[in-house]
Order: structure tokens, then C-alpha cells, then sequence
């Protein structure tokens, strides 16, 4: 993974894994273990599929640019719609708070979401080659015409 790809995944991921941690403590003491356990796979979950589809969605940048838009639009509804069938299929369960759970989830997503665009903002990344300056041009050999 390029460094740029790294620090982008570092400045997303850091404050997510942090807000994670109060979303569990928070739970904890409102819920107990149950609701600490639910919160924990909540954001374990969201990072996880947030960190799969920016590896995703890098790949695509580097190798098809030119489905680059349509494949982030795609991969950004998917891992909600996935995200939202997960939290449809716990809304039940035993093993942990379902409603920390979903707390936790949806938490994390959306600190994932906008450390996501924070980094991306920031990061000084070329759209347009700059025009190279005089002593980087070639000179001419060969016969003038």
C-alpha cells in the first residue's frame, strides 16, 4: 500500500477505532458487558467493511480510473445496504445489546465517513500535472529546421 494510501487509512481509521472505544465504554456502563460486547462488534464491524472498501476502491483507482466515480458510488451503497442487513440479522440476538450494536455501528460509520473525507480533503493530492519549469524541459538535439 503506497504511503498515501496508508495515511489515508491511518487518518480514518485512528479516530474511529477512538470513537469505538467511548462508544464501548459508554455502553458498558449503560448496558453492562452485554452492551460493551455489542458496541465493540459494532465498530469492529464498521471498520472492517469501511477498511475493505477504501482498499477497494483504491485498487480500482489505480487500475480501471476510468470507473473510478461510478465504483465509489456502488461501494458506498453496498457496504450500507450490507451494513444495514447486519444490523437486521443481530436485531435479535442473545450474545450481545443489539440496540448498542447498532449504536456502535452506525457510530463508527459515520466517523468513518467524514475522517474519510477530512483526510482526503487535506491531502495534497495533484489533479492536473503541473506544467514543468525551465530546466526541467528537454533540450532539442539534432538538425534545426
Amino acid at each position: 500500500m503506497p504511503s498515501n494510501d496508508a495515511r489515508n487509512l491511518l487518518q480514518t481509521a485512528v479516530p474511529t477505532a477512538a470513537v469505538g472505544v467511548v462508544a464501548v465504554a459508554v455502553s458498558g456502563a449503560v448496558a453492562g458487558g452485554k452492551g460493551a460486547l455489542g458496541a465493540a462488534v459494532g465498530t469492529v464491524l464498521a471498520i472492517l467493511f469501511m477498511g475493505i472498501g477504501l482498499f477497494v476502491l483504491q485498487w480500482t483507482a489505480k487500475t480501471l480510473p476510468q470507473l473510478f466515480q461510478a465504483m465509489g458510488l456502488m461501494l458506498y451503497v453496498a457496504q450500507l445496504l450490507l451494513l444495514l442487513i447486519f444490523v437486521a440479522l443481530f436485531k435479535d440476538t442473545s450474545l450481545f445489546n443489539p440496540k448498542t450494536f447498532a449504536i456502535g455501528l452506525v457510530i463508527a460509520t459515520v466517523v468513518w465517513m467524514a475522517a474519510q473525507a477530512r483526510a482526503h480533503m487535506k491531502a495534497k493530492i495533484f489533479y492536473v500535472d503541473p506544467e514543468p519549469t525551465k530546466s526541467e524541459k528537454p533540450e532539442k538535439t539534432g538538425p534545426s529546421s
